[in-house]
């Protein structure tokens, strides 16, 4: 399958060859180099890797850290069977790529929250349990889905870097949309009223703070539509609907056509671009 998990012993040996690298520092702090810039990470902090990097640890500080490693071709989607002779080629996850392109402004250290580091422990904890225990035939879905989750959080916090009260609604949003969220929780969150709230965030985003969720939630489950075989029902409960009936009345909505037939198309358009 062309993935692994475990513990981040050696880090002498980045970047893996062929692999996107993901390592997640729990405890303590690395300094380096990469690509010829100095880097600098204290727990909880995540290192993004791509193969060919040049990466160089020049000081560790009572590391505690985990890796996932992937292939590219792990990105890709296989085609559904009544489509695969029409398009032979298989759509690929986009979400999170930004995380390992590198510019003169990334350091390819995202920026990681006290708040997200939870989040994101439970989501790195679960996917190396999936990668270990390959319990049945859709552990390799589950994996796409927390891969799509985590490289979803680390690049929406690494793009929203201010500290407004729309950014923390933003940074609250992104972390708890799979749980029930309330009108109030936004507005506690923010401490504003709903009037002032939802102008905000017109201005920001061209949305009130409830669009705003419920777009994030589809544009969600949307990446786990094209890019894993789960259930609808297992999809609405991973992003926030109750129902899964709920979750198709408003993915029909607002994109126009069922979830199922939105998980065909999508296919069928990656496979031919």
């Amino acid at each position: 399958m062309n993935i692994e998990f475990g513990a981040m012993e050696d880090f002498s040996i980045l970047p893996y060859p062929e692999r996107y690298t993901l390592i997640f520092i729990t405890t303590g702090s690395i300094h380096g180099i990469l690509n010829e810039r100095p880097i600098s990470i204290s727990a909880p902090g995540v290192l993004c890797l791509a193969e060919g990097d040049h990466v160089q640890v020049v000081e560790r500080r009572n590391v505690s850290a985990q890796s996932f490693r992937f292939h590219p071709d792990f990105l890709n989607t296989v085609t559904l069977t009544e489509t695969k002779d029409y398009f032979p080629a298989a759509p690929s996850i986009q979400t999170g790529l930004s995380l390992f392109q590198r510019d003169h402004l990334y350091s390819g250290v995202p920026r990681v929250t006290e708040k997200a580091y939870p989040l994101l422990f439970e989501w790195f904890f679960v996917l190396g349990t999936e990668v270990h225990a390959q319990s049945d035939a859709l552990w390799v879905c589950r994996i796409k889905k927390y891969l799509i989750q985590i490289l979803g959080l680390l690049e929406e916090l690494n793009q929203n870097s201010e500290h407004s009260p729309v950014d923390k609604v933003l940074d609250y949003i992104h972390m708890n949309y799979p749980r029930k969220i309330s009108l109030n929780d936004l507005t506690n969150c923010a401490h504003l009223n709903r009037v002032s709230l939802n102008k905000w965030f017109q201005e920001r985003c061209g949305n009130t703070a409830f669009g705003y969720l419920l777009t994030h939630r589809l544009k969600v489950a949307s990446d786990l539509l094209t890019h894993t075989d789960m259930s609808l029902n297992e999809i609405a409960r991973s992003t926030g609907f109750e129902y899964d009936t709920y979750f198709i009345k408003q993915f029909t909505a607002k994109k126009g056509m069922s979830p199922t037939t939105y998980r065909v198309t999508s296919r069928k358009f990656s496979s031919a671009q």
